[in-house]
């Protein structure tokens, strides 16, 4: 079996077909996000639509498992009036949007008993629908420092999200995100406590490769700038002795896709390749050796990021080298699951891959196998469950 384990969290079944949908609790899982395509939120969906009646709210089309779909209009994104916003009447400026506008419209005249809010614009809407039951609402980035290397959107945007954090997010009976420093952020502007819910991959029934020699380096994710991934294309460039490094990156930024394909041609061992289908990722990567991910910490978001990419090298059975990022570090030394280089420099990726022996990786990844269950979705989601079994208790 080289897929993931049916049924549970991550993966719906046809289970739902069958059952007297009015004798569940009805439940809104909402979302400004195209819903189909946002593996957090879709993790959400396919869990909870086998216990609940789900309802999503999102863009795109109906998700695969719940009994009704409220599709945003794409003319209804949510853009903040720039007037307003400088006038800082910020609950005006949430309430323009024509996005919360809508949704809480389509809410009007529906009954839940409890509702999931992802992301802080969410969570209004959410409250708005009155769920008997309340609101859970599930961050995913620290919303009043997510774009702070820019000075203008930190200057105007950031006290917005700030007092809609304040506002609304007490409001909300609990609330998830990511990885620990987000967690403790969130907690620093009120009255709450705030769990995590990592992005952890579902698990698959896989075991470790053996090594290849040269090692065979990979990573994957999107062709973004801020993510500087030529740090990791000149690092492995200058060993081209040593191992081979494959990217399979979504062209995100196609232009910058571009720059990292013409990079890597400056190479012997280096590969920029398209995205892989994420159901064919895991298998894909398994025939690795390291996964790596080194990220310069641009802003607090990107300092504590704990990305699904870790995960799921994890299923993968891999190594993993990673950066001094304090939430990716924690996860590989607590587990034993690689190496964490000194800095976020070519220098710095260069001689941590240098130093790294085929019997290193051969014991990274049989640790990786060894924690792969614990360190699964069906692990992780427990916590959303947790989370709304409290809340239809109350």
């Amino acid at each position: 079996m080289t897929g993931p384990t049916p049924g549970i969290a991550g993966f719906a079944t046809d289970r739902w077909k069958n059952r007297d949908m009015s004798k569940q609790p009805r439940m809104l899982i909402v979302s400004f996000s195209t819903i189909a395509k946002d593996p957090r939120v879709i993790k959400q969906v396919r869990y909870f639509s086998e216990r609940y009646a789900v309802t999503t709210c999102g863009f795109g089309p109906r998700p695969e498992g719940v009994v009704d779909h409220i599709e945003i209009p794409l003319t209804h994104t949510n853009k903040l009036d720039g007037r307003i916003i400088t006038s800082k009447i910020y609950l005006a400026a949430l309430w323009a949007q024509r996005g919360m506008r809508w949704v809480r419209k389509a809410l009007k005249g529906r009954h839940f008993e409890v509702a999931l809010a992802n992301d802080i614009e969410a969570v209004p809407v959410a409250l708005s629908a009155r769920p008997t039951h309340g609101v859970h609402a599930d961050m995913h980035e620290y919303f009043p420092r997510w774009r702070e290397d820019n000075e203008l959107w930190r200057r105007r945007i950031s006290p917005y999200y700030e007092y809609l954090c304040k506002r609304y997010l007490p409001r909300a009976g609990s609330v998830t995100t990511v990885c620990d420093g987000i967690a403790r952020e969130y907690e620093k502007l009120g009255n709450m406590t705030v769990d995590v819910v990592t992005n952890a991959t579902p698990y698959h029934d896989l075991s470790p490769t053996p090594v290849d020699r040269p090692l065979k380096v990979v990573h994957s994710g999107g062709a973004l700038a801020r993510r500087h991934m030529e740090l990791m294309i000149e690092a492995a460039g200058r060993l081209p002795d040593k191992l081979t490094f494959d990217l399979y990156l979504v062209k995100s930024d196609p232009k910058h896709f571009d720059e990292l394909v013409a990079l890597a041609g400056t190479t012997t061992n280096v590969r920029v390749l398209g995205p892989v289908p994420y159901e064919d990722l895991i298998s894909t990567l398994n025939g690795y050796d390291l996964g790596i991910y080194v990220l310069p910490p641009n802003g607090f978001n990107h300092l504590h990021a704990l990305p699904n990419k870790i995960f799921d090298y994890v299923q993968a059975r891999l190594g993993i080298m990673v950066g001094p990022s304090p939430e990716m570090a924690a996860v590989v030394r607590d587990h034993e699951l690689g190496v964490v280089s000194d800095g976020f420099e070519v220098d710095d990726i260069e001689a941590t891959l240098a130093a790294v022996t085929a019997e290193d990786v051969e014991r990274w990844k049989q640790a990786s196998h060894a924690v792969a269950r614990e360190l699964s979705a069906e692990s992780e989601i427990e916590g959303w469950a947790r989370a709304i079994d409290r809340l239809l208790a109350s």
